[in-house]
């Protein structure tokens, strides 16, 4: 090693590119690249989400319709064939909570749950959920189990 052959290490220098708005001499002084007028060569310029060159965007072009409720509760439903389901494979016995439902992975933590009435349930089961169906709580009932409404 010599004089000859030395340089930075790798990824220690980086080409700074040549400095705009620098005055003429530069090359790149007057309006330091960004053109003539418009938005673009003004200062504080950021271009807004959607934006499409003054042209009607989108968001704004397509019809809205509908309706959002915003005091709809949302529940996360399982069906009676489900829980027969899991006391066939033995994942659930005599009891079924909603932690139980989180376990299995039928629900988050932040769902409530509503049993929905779909299919039979054959076994004695205790069922705690948040709401129930009037067909699945009569069906659960029915098998010799109890519906607890939380």
């Amino acid at each position: 090693m010599d004089l000859s052959n030395l340089k930075p290490a790798e990824g220690s220098v980086k080409n700074q590119g040549k400095r705009v708005g620098r005055g003429q001499g530069s090359g790149k002084g007057g309006t330091a690249t960004r053109g003539h007028k418009g938005a673009k060569s003004r200062s504080g310029y950021s271009k807004k989400l959607g934006f499409e060159g003054g042209q009607m965007p989108l968001q704004r072009r397509v019809p809205k319709f509908g309706f959002n409720n915003i005091n709809r509760i949302e529940y996360q439903g399982i069906n009676l064939d489900t829980l027969q389901q899991l006391v066939d494979e033995k994942k659930i016995k005599d009891a079924v909570t909603v932690e139980t439902f989180i376990q299995l992975g039928l629900c988050t933590k932040n769902d409530l749950v509503k049993i929905l009435g779909r299919g039979e349930l054959k076994s004695k089961l205790n069922v705690t959920a948040h709401k129930f169906t009037a067909t699945a709580k009569a069906a659960v009932e029915a098998a010799g189990g109890e519906a607890v409404t939380l």
